[in-house]
Formats: structure tokens, sequence, C-alpha cells
């Protein structure tokens, strides 16, 4: 159903609009090429294992903010010294794999459709630096990127949705948040946004006690629902 209140549309990027593990996923393939799946896979959830547990320490203020960069730096050395690399250039290479995230397929299209209504605002856990080269690499469109680098924290922190909210200088009700974690949509109606599931194979989905305003397969599927051309 069409939402004419929604004054603008704020995306999660990581995993919602790009293909997060399948970038990684290439990188540890290029580190270590003998790897077979099962062993690219093991790393890939060691790499992950790690953003999760240290974003949550800063959350918690179990260690000072890092921006994302930093904390793929670490991520890639704890990937390298598993599989028995240790090239600095390649560790160095991992590091920035990040910055080379395929998008979904309906992503630029999408993003282009709904782009002809809306004001599009990006808003990612990922540093601002890893940002432009993802933008780049991806093709992603925007009229704004914003970083949790900015608050100086991470998604679900409340700080970081508020950063969308300055930006468009309307009310969070107007805002409306999309992403395929069920998780970053619960914090942004924490906040008053209103909220979008898309589907992902990699997202976190909805839990039944669940009550997101829109619920959609894709980026089109999201732009037939807001009635956009």
């Amino acid at each position: 159903m069409p939402l004419p209140e929604i004054d603008a549309l704020v995306f999660d990027v990581l995993g919602t609009l790009v293909d997060e593990p399948a970038g990684i996923r290439a990188g540890i393939a290029d580190l270590a090429p003998s790897l077979d799946d099962l062993a690219v896979e093991e790393l890939l959830r060691l790499w992950q294992r790690h953003i999760d547990s240290e974003q949550r320490h800063i959350l918690e203020g179990g260690r000072p903010y890092i921006a994302s960069d930093g904390l793929d730096r670490e991520a890639a050395q704890l990937v390298a010294d598993a599989a028995g690399v240790g090239d600095p250039a390649a560790v160095d290479a991992l590091a920035r794999s990040g910055r080379r995230l395929p998008a979904w397929p309906d992503t630029v299209s999408g993003l282009s459709r709904l782009a002809e209504r809306f004001p599009l605002i990006g808003l990612s856990n990922a540093s601002r630096s890893a940002l432009l080269g993802l933008n780049a690499h991806a093709g992603l469109r925007w009229h704004q990127v914003l970083s949790a680098e900015d608050a100086l924290s991470y998604k679900p922190d409340p700080s970081v949705y508020a950063l969308a909210v300055a930006v468009a200088g309307v009310p969070p009700q107007r805002l409306l948040m999309v992403a395929a974690h069920a998780w970053d949509l619960r914090a942004a109606r924490n906040l008053g946004l209103r909220t979008a599931y898309i589907g992902r194979p990699v997202g976190d989905p909805p839990a039944s006690s669940d009550r997101f305003d829109l619920h959609a397969k894709d980026l089109a599927d999201l732009a037939e629902q807001l009635g956009s051309d």
C-alpha cells in the first residue's frame, strides 16, 4: 500500500544492497587459492564472528570506538594467520575486500527507480572511506550516504539512526528505513522511523512478533508497494 507521508528512504547497505559475505569470501579465496570451499567458509565465519563481537564490545563500552576499516584489518589478520599466510600485501588486500562487495541483481535498477520519487539516504556501519569505494564498485546511487563513523558508534545505537533524521530534516516517522536485518529495523522503529523489510539470503529475518510497515521480496517489489512509477 502506498505511504504518501514518507519523505525519504533510508537504506542499510551491507547485506541489504550488497552481498557482503560473497565479497569477503572472494577476498579469502584470493588470499589463499589452495583452500577448498569448506575452509573458505570456516574462515568467513571467523571474520564475521570477529566483526560482530568487536562491534558489540564497542557498543557495550568494552573498547574505544574504532572505525570499520580497523576492524576489517583485525579480521583480515586473524584469517591470514589461520590460513598460514604471512604476506602483508595479501593481508592488506583482504582487509579492503569489504570495498569490493557485489550488488544484488535488483539493487542498481531498484535504487534508480526509487530515486525518481524519493530522496535516498544510505546509512551504514561501514566507514566513510569504505563507503566511497563500495559505492563506486557496486554502482550504488544515493542523494546522501552516511556512515556510523559520524556518530562514533555502530548500529543499532540510536545515535546512528539520528544521523539520517538530522540530515533529512523531517520527523522520524516521515522516513522509511529499509533493511534486510530485523535487528536494524527494530532499532530504527524504536527511534520512530517507519520500517520496510527486504528479504535477502544473508539477512536477519523478522520474528513472529515483529511488526514492520512493509515486507518486500526485493527493491522492485518495494517500489511497487510505494507506488513509484
